[in-house]
């Protein structure tokens, strides 16, 4: 899951990004709100969270534009200002969520599961191949009822081929969707996690399809 966060208090920022990193997600970081539209007009995010008081453009201005432009990617919105007119306008133009700084984290990370659990294009919150189950929600995988564990890394490739099962994911895609913008290390790091997912969920699954990436399937025998 690829989360774009828009912040100017790069502490704040750095510290959202590292926790949401440790939970499984791929995130990104900018600072300005002319920046965090261009970033979410050309990236393909699942989810936006979007400081209001921002230089450039403000929170609202962004998200106006986005909806304006079918841009339906779930927006979280921060604020440091309380009121039921703040909210309102969040939400009137087209915010999905609202919360107010000072948050706590946990509340933050639960909003952000909610919100991607409701996301469009029926998000499904279990995963299911075969007798592979991968629980979104809880960020629990099973094969025939045993769980496997992950590390977050392993569950984020799984989780994006899962919802592509039956189709090849390149490594560019795989990349794109669980490595941040700003990776630039080698991409047969994929292969890696691949190997790892294989030797942990066992044979039969991940298929390489040769020079076109990877096919999560449901094993036989």
């Amino acid at each position: 899951m690829r989360v774009l966060i828009v912040e100017d208090e790069k502490r704040l920022a750095r510290s959202l990004a590292q926790g949401l990193t440790a939970e499984g997600f791929a995130v990104d970081v900018v600072h300005t709100g002319t920046d965090g539209l261009h970033r979410a007009s050309e990236g393909d995010y699942d989810l936006l969270i979007l400081d209001i008081m921002l230089p450039g453009m403000n929170g609202y201005r962004v998200c106006a534009a986005l909806r304006a432009a079918g841009n339906e990617t779930p927006i979280l919105m921060l604020t440091a200002k309380d009121g039921e007119y703040d909210e309102a306008e969040g939400l009137d133009t087209g915010a999905d969520d609202y919360l107010t700084k000072p948050f706590s984290y946990v509340v933050l990370v639960a909003r952000v599961r909610a919100l991607l659990r409701r996301r469009g294009r029926g998000a499904a919150p279990e995963l299911r191949v075969g007798d592979l189950a991968v629980d979104r929600a809880a960020r629990r995988v099973t094969r025939a009822g045993a769980d496997v564990a992950l590390t977050a890394k392993e569950f984020a490739v799984l989780e994006h081929l899962a919802t592509r099962a039956g189709e090849v994911v390149s490594k560019a895609e795989i990349l794109e969707h669980s490595w941040d913008f700003a990776y630039d290390g080698d991409p047969n790091i994929v292969e890696v996690y691949i190997s790892a997912l294989r030797r942990k969920l066992g044979p039969g699954l991940i298929v390489t399809v040769r020079g076109a990436g990877y096919r999560l399937v449901a094993a036989h025998g």
